[in-house]
């Protein structure tokens, strides 16, 4: 039997190639606080003091206080996965450098299966898992999260942390739907483009180019939720709480210069940043 190849057309190629190669500082020097290296943006107030005080240590400053929005955004995201075992199996689809598997294997002590078509990305994150210790129930895969190999019914819970505007929903969807226990929880917070603005804006435009990546309308969430028997039990609209991570990195040393796309697209309404909980029925 031939083994399906991880990467099958040319655009996965290309998101691979991106990530292969990205080291950007916004998440590299954010991980080296407490090496819990996250690919995903911040949640809550922000402490604007940090930008204030000797100059000499502003930076780190900087920095320590992005990465504990980051934790925040990590942590609403654990929440919503529900009760969880250290019997239990669960799935990061889109496992970057591995922060969000890690503190899910911290709080709840099970095991933990990552999967990223970013080979990159894959041995960082079991380097990670190896020096805490945890290598025996937290692993990372070079799978794709369309088509990851792993048993009918394993999981109890999976979750997509910023990673569903790279593939169709309609395949990860299914593809979710087969590997979760009868029950089982999936967890997303994801961008999208608000359908009633219309077509997407300019702002959501420059940040598809800018990941090379493809953000759904909202209503198609829903749609292939519906269609693959995830039945949403909690949604929740994080656009306002997400506001004060991209204000504060925006006049910090680590602005990529998307800040400004960003921030424009959440205040005209037409990009939304959503926490999608759902049931597998």
């Amino acid at each position: 039997m031939t083994a399906t190849p991880v990467l099958s057309t040319f655009y996965q190629h290309s998101v691979a190639d991106y990530w292969n190669s990205e080291q950007n500082p916004v998440n590299l020097r954010l991980g080296e606080v407490d090496g819990i290296y996250h690919h995903h943006y911040g949640l809550g107030e922000a402490d604007w003091s940090v930008l204030e005080g000797p100059e000499a240590t502003r930076r780190q400053r900087v920095v320590e206080e992005l990465h504990r929005l980051e934790h925040a955004q990590a942590d609403t995201l654990i929440t919503n996965l529900g009760p969880l075992r250290p019997d239990h199996r669960v799935l990061d689809a889109g496992s970057g450098r591995g922060g969000s598997s890690l503190l899910v294997n911290l709080r709840h002590g099970c095991h933990v299966d990552g999967v990223s078509i970013s080979e990159s990305q894959v041995v960082f994150a079991n380097e990670q898992a190896r020096m805490r210790g945890v290598a025996d129930k937290v692993r990372f895969h070079f799978r794709n999260m369309l088509d990851t190999g792993f048993e009918t019914g394993s999981f109890q819970a999976i979750w997509n942390n910023e990673s569903t505007m790279y593939v169709e929903l309609s395949l990860l969807f299914a593809e979710h739907a087969r590997l979760l226990s009868r029950g089982g929880r999936y967890v997303c917070i994801t961008g999208c483009y608000n359908d009633a603005y219309g077509l997407p804006s300019r702002a959501v435009s420059q940040i598809n180019a800018h990941y090379i990546c493809d953000i759904h309308p909202r209503s198609t969430y829903f749609k292939e939720l519906a269609a693959n028997r995830l039945v949403p039990i909690n949604v929740v609209d994080l656009t306002a709480a997400t506001i004060p991570y991209w204000e504060l990195r925006a006049k910090t040393h680590l602005a990529t210069g998307i800040e400004e796309a960003f921030l424009e697209a959440y205040r005209d309404g037409s990009f939304q940043y959503l926490l999608i909980a759902a049931d597998r029925v």
